[in-house]
C-alpha cells in the first residue's frame, strides 16, 4: 500500500525546475532512505514478535515475505523514477488479529512526476506480492490437511478463485465432509492474496485507486464513486467489509493528479492493467472470513446465543 501526500506538489514557479522527464536528475537529488528510519526498523521488529506470536516462524517467514515485496515494489519504483519515499511501514497488531499484523504501508513525500511513473509505482506492489505469494501458496496448501468439518470449530475463511485453483490442483476435489485446515503457511498466503486484492481495489488512494486515474485520468472518479458504493454493498454478506468501507471513506474517493498527466500509458502498460485486473479478480473474496451477522452480534453482546 502506498499513500501520495496530496498536499505534496510544486509552486508554479517550480514547476519546469525540475521538469517531469529528468528522472535521473531527481533520483541523484533524492535523500538516503535510511535517514529518519528508526521507526521503521522499530515497527518491523514489533511486527516479527507479533506475528511470529500469532503463528511463529513459518508464519512470519511466509507473511513478511510477500508484504516486503509488496512495499519494495512500490519503494523501488519510486527510487526509479526520483520521487521520495519511505521505507515500508509494518504494523504490528498482536490483539484480535489472525496473523499479528494490519500489513504495512509506504508514505510517498514528493510529487509524482506522470501517469506512467504512477501506473508503474501503483502496480509494482500488488504484482511483486503476488508473485511471492504463489510458492508459498503452493506450499501452505501442501501442508495443509483435510480434516471432518466440525461447526464451530475454528475460523472459517472465504477462498479466492487463486486459492481455490491451487487446492483443486494439488489436492483434487475435495469431499463435502471434509474441510481444508490451513497451517502457518497457508494462512500466509491467504493474507497475502486478501491483502493484494484490498490494495488493488480502485478507489483513491490506494494502489488499485492508483493505475485507475493512471489509466482513466477524470473518470477514475466515477470508478472510485462506484467502487466505494460495491464495498458498501459488500456489507451484505457479513460485517467485514464494515470496517474497509469506512476505512476506504476516510481515504477519499478523489486522486490528487501528478505534475504531468499528458504523456500517454502506451499498450504495454493498459495490457499490464488488465493482468492487474485478472490477479484482483482472482484474488478477491466477497466474505474474507465467513462471519455472520448474527454471529457478529452474538459476539459482541447483542442478542443471546
Amino acid at each position: 500500500m502506498s499513500f501520495p501526500n496530496p498536499s505534496v506538489g510544486p509552486a508554479p514557479e517550480e514547476v519546469w525546475v525540475f521538469p517531469p522527464s529528468s528522472r535521473h536528475l531527481r533520483r541523484a537529488l533524492l535523500p538516503s532512505p535510511w535517514k529518519g528510519a528508526a521507526r521503521n526498523v522499530v515497527l518491523f521488529v514489533l511486527t516479527v514478535v507479533s506475528v511470529y506470536i500469532s503463528g511463529g516462524p513459518r508464519l512470519v517467514f511466509g507473511l513478511l515475505s510477500i508484504l516486503m515485496a509488496h512495499e519494495m515494489g512500490h519503494y523501488v519504483a519510486c527510487r526509479y523514477y526520483g520521487v521520495d519515499a519511505t521505507l515500508p511501514y509494518f504494523l504490528p497488531f498482536p490483539v484480535f488479529s489472525l496473523v499479528g499484523t494490519l500489513g504495512a504501508f509506504i508514505r510517498i513525500r514528493g510529487p509524482i512526476p506522470h501517469r506512467r511513473a504512477l501506473f508503474d509505482i501503483g502496480i509494482a506492489g500488488p504484482l511483486a506480492g503476488f508473485v511471492l505469494c504463489l510458492p508459498v501458496l503452493a506450499l501452505g496448501v501442501r501442508e495443509a490437511k483435510l480434516l471432518p468439518q466440525s461447526p464451530g470449530a475454528g475460523i472459517y475463511l472465504g477462498e479466492p478463485l487463486f486459492f481455490k485453483g491451487a487446492v483443486w490442483l494439488m489436492k483434487g476435489a475435495l469431499p463435502d465432509d471434509l474441510t481444508l485446515t490451513l497451517g502457518p503457511l497457508g494462512l500466509a498466503a491467504w493474507f497475502g492474496l486478501f491483502v493484494t486484492a484490498l490494495n488493488l481495489i480502485p478507489i483513491g488512494q490506494l494502489d488499485g485507486g492508483h493505475v485507475t486515474y493512471a489509466v482513466a485520468r477524470q473518470r477514475a472518479a466515477l470508478v472510485s464513486r462506484v467502487g466505494s458504493w460495491v464495498c458498501v454493498a459488500l456489507i451484505y454478506f457479513g460485517p467485514n467489509w464494515l470496517f474497509w468501507s469506512i476505512l476506504l471513506r476516510i481515504l477519499g474517493r478523489r486522486h490528487p493528479p501528478t505534475l504531468d498527466d499528458e504523456p500517454a500509458l502506451g499498450p504495454a502498460r493498459v495490457w499490464i492493467a488488465v493482468l492487474g485486473l485478472v490477479v484482483f479478480i482472482g484474488c478477491f473474496v466477497p466474505n474474507p472470513i465467513v462471519w455472520s451477522w448474527r454471529e457478529f452480534f452474538q459476539a459482541i453482546g447483542l442478542t443471546s446465543r
